[in-house]
């Protein structure tokens, strides 16, 4: 265990964390990778005119906005395209460097290639792949955090297809009791998108990825090692966005609702 000094030490500075190691079977054959997939628009650098905005820009300037300044970002090997189209992070006024992953088991095995540079900071994470509002949500995360000294504080949304994601269960208070992977039935009603971790949930989640065989059981997901963690009765709090929106842009249907959908046009350009 982290000794509470040396963990309030890591909040001087927030490192991002976004694993784009996935192959997008479902959405292939596609020109480019699933993150650089152009949704919506920005502002051009200089003049009024405006530039495509890929999908994985958003969740890097809503870190930006949290006032995270560096990123690590996982890929897998083939996705080059990725640190051509942001270099060192200039064009979001970040820091961002590039790992490389090649266990096909599930994202917390991609987060892991991260640990040797990442085991000692607080952590914001989200899925690259996903359009999400309110912009302010990062902050949100952060100042619960800062509040409830919490292990893991979760971003938690409106969810219509339960099937498909991760529900939460939770108290009147906002503590997370249970994480429901894909649930075919369920009265629950949110969902995590985001998260804000501490080094000590950092540490526990590549002890416990080295303690697995991932060869053995079906793909992990990191509701699952968040799950593990709240069975330890570790605190894992919440910040819901009763009137937050999301947008999964992973099948073909979904990335057709997301090029024109609402949650981008309300993204000022």
């Amino acid at each position: 265990m982290i000794p509470p000094d040396d963990i309030q030490k890591t909040r001087r500075e927030v490192i991002g964390l976004m694993p784009a190691a996935g192959e997008a079977t479902r959405l292939s054959p596609l020109p480019c990778s699933k993150e650089l997939y152009p949704v919506g628009f920005r502002p051009a650098e200089q003049g009024s005119s405006v530039r495509p905005k890929v999908v994985c820009h958003y969740l890097l300037e809503k870190m930006r906005l949290a006032g995270v300044t560096r990123a690590y970002i996982i890929l897998r090997e083939g996705k080059w395209d990725i640190p051509a189209y942001f270099g060192g992070g200039e064009i979001l006024d970040m820091h961002l460097a590039y790992l490389m992953m090649d266990l096909p088991f599930g994202v917390p095995y991609t987060l892991d290639q991260a640990y040797p540079f990442v085991q000692d900071a607080m952590l914001a994470f989200g899925f690259p792949d996903i359009i999400f509002q309110p912009d302010d949500a990062f902050v949100q995360l952060l100042a619960r955090q800062a509040v409830t000294n919490a292990d893991i504080v979760l971003g938690l949304f409106p969810a219509d297809q339960p099937q498909k994601i991760d529900m939460v269960d939770l108290d009147a208070n906002g503590r997370v009791h249970q994480i429901v992977i894909k649930p075919r039935r369920t009265n629950l009603r949110y969902t995590w998108i985001i998260a804000v971790w501490t080094p000590v949930f950092t540490r526990f989640m590549h002890e416990y990825l080295s303690s697995v065989n991932a060869h053995k059981q079906r793909e992990l997901f990191v509701g699952d090692v968040i799950q593990e963690a709240i069975d330890k009765n570790w605190q894992v709090e919440s910040v819901i966005y009763p009137h937050g929106t999301y947008l999964d842009i992973g099948t073909p249907g979904d990335l057709a609702k997301a090029v024109s959908s609402e949650i981008v046009s309300r993204v000022p350009i």
